[in-house]
């Protein structure tokens, strides 16, 4: 059974991603004190009293810039276009939700967004067992000294249940919180052990406004992540779980990765931070490419960020159906990109849309297949066999005015795929000779979209 899922919910600007950060213990939401910093939701787990869950933060629900009659100036960052796409993320995960943590503001007292906020929860409970289901617990936070958590009893006009004053910033009052939370877990939820993740991670990366979200909602077949023709539109590393031929994947859609001098300080630097964590936790890293633009120093640049964790990569080329094209467009589009890239010639390459959904059912499969290369493990005697061959094809070039010598190899292990090999030394090894014994061993297993390691080491 999967672990309970607790979902924060509010107005913009209450500091649910404060109170995200706190529950999980580690800075994994943007923060700012600009309203409607988070847009997407994003998964954290987290623990209290041997009880573990998994809590969402949402992007600010501001019901009254849409309503009918009181469209007003947006809270949120940008045009009022994201307003209604962050109350969908809100909704889907209200919907998703085990229990709900409604978050008010106290310095700004009852206010009609968070009447109109109380109002989206009750139409979003169902009854279950006779009561409504999810339960949710009025949060109360700024409450940091005492005349504020007498003021939070101003919150019971909403209707929903006993008001919680905390400090998402200080921490006060949030270990009662979390003792309510748990009890309201054990008493409706059957707690089991927690079962370790061993889904596939994908990690969706590549510059802004590629179309990351786009393929990820196509996959999907429905709308999970933001999309906009404005860049940078997802901020945070959003995870998704499916099943795919009985195989558990989890898709990580991240934010777009700029170049280190066009990384805006604040929200934005924090995006990428988490986008390149997310390629650290990743088995296999889509890098999307935008076929109107070809492949730019950017792509080569996060390309190098995915070779540095030794990640599995496939190179997906969106926007393919904008191009025009004719019998050689393809090929000659393949050879400039290896020819950019040229440090990953073992990667496959794809070209989609994710847009029209044109071969964007070959993806998953494809990446798949990269996951399962990586985990090859090849015999000792296969390895050695080869690595003699490769020796008697062609000897080490003197180098640092020694000679290199290969006695034996073995593979160490795999994800990814590790070779050892005894040498008489080390340092006469030129990186142009490992490059080909490398390529001697794709020639017997082509160990497709994942990078090798070579470990030289003295014989003793």
């Amino acid at each position: 059974m999967p672990k309970p899922i607790i979902a924060l919910v509010g107005r913009p600007n209450v500091g649910k991603s404060t109170l995200f950060n706190r529950l999980a213990g580690d800075r994994l939401a943007v923060t700012d004190e600009i309203p409607g910093t988070t847009r997407d939701r994003l998964v954290a787990e987290a623990e209290w009293s041997g009880i573990s869950f998994d809590i969402i933060d949402t992007g600010g629900i501001d019901p009254t810039t849409i309503s009918p009659g009181k469209v007003k100036e947006p809270l949120s960052i940008g045009s009022k276009d994201f307003i209604n796409d962050i109350r969908i993320q809100a909704e889907i995960a209200i919907d998703e939700a085990d229990i709900v943590l409604f978050i008010t503001d106290v310095e700004s007292g009852v206010t009609p967004a968070d009447q109109e906020v109380a109002q989206i929860l009750r139409q979003h409970q169902r009854k279950r067992n006779g009561s409504f289901w999810p339960p949710v617990l009025l949060v109360v936070n700024k409450a940091d000294n005492a005349a504020r958590r007498s003021q939070a009893l101003e919150f019971y006009e909403l209707g929903m249940g006993d008001p919680h004053p905390i400090s998402a910033l200080h921490g006060t009052g949030t270990g009662d919180l979390l003792d309510v939370l748990v009890t309201a877990l054990k008493t409706s939820i059957e707690q089991t052990a927690e079962i370790e993740d061993d889904s596939i991670k994908i990690a969706i990366v590549g510059k802004p406004n590629v179309g990351k979200s786009s393929l990820l909602n196509k996959i999907l077949g429905k709308e999970r992540a933001i999309v906009s023709p404005i860049p940078g539109t997802t901020r945070d590393a959003v995870d998704t779980n499916l099943i795919h031929e009985n195989i558990p994947i989890t898709l990580i859609d991240t934010a777009g990765i700029r170049r280190r001098g066009r990384i805006v300080p604040g929200v934005e630097k924090y995006s990428v931070l988490r986008a390149l964590l997310a390629i650290k936790r990743a088995d296999v890293a889509l890098l999307m490419v935008d076929a109107t633009s070809g492949v730019t120093a950017q792509d080569a640049h996060i390309a190098g960020f995915i070779l540095e964790e030794w990640k599995s990569v496939v190179v997906v080329v969106n926007k393919w159906d904008l191009i025009e094209k004719d019998t050689y467009t393809m090929h000659e589009f393949t050879t400039r990109l290896r020819h950019e890239l040229k440090f990953m010639d073992y990667v496959p390459l794809l070209f989609i849309s994710a847009k029209t959904g044109q071969r964007v059912h070959r993806v998953l499969p494809l990446a798949l297949q990269v996951q399962e290369e990586r985990m090859v493990k090849l015999s000792t005697s296969q390895l050695n066999q080869v690595i003699q061959n490769a020796q008697d094809r062609h000897p080490a070039p003197t180098f640092s005015g020694r000679q290199l010598r290969i006695y034996y190899a073995t593979q160490v292990r795999s994800d990814p795929p590790t070779f050892m090999l005894y040498v008489n030394h080390p340092k006469s090894a030129h990186f142009s000779y490992l490059r080909y014994l490398e390529n001697q061993l794709r020639e017997h297993y082509p160990f497709i979209g994942t990078p090798i390691r070579l470990v030289l080491k003295p014989r003793h």
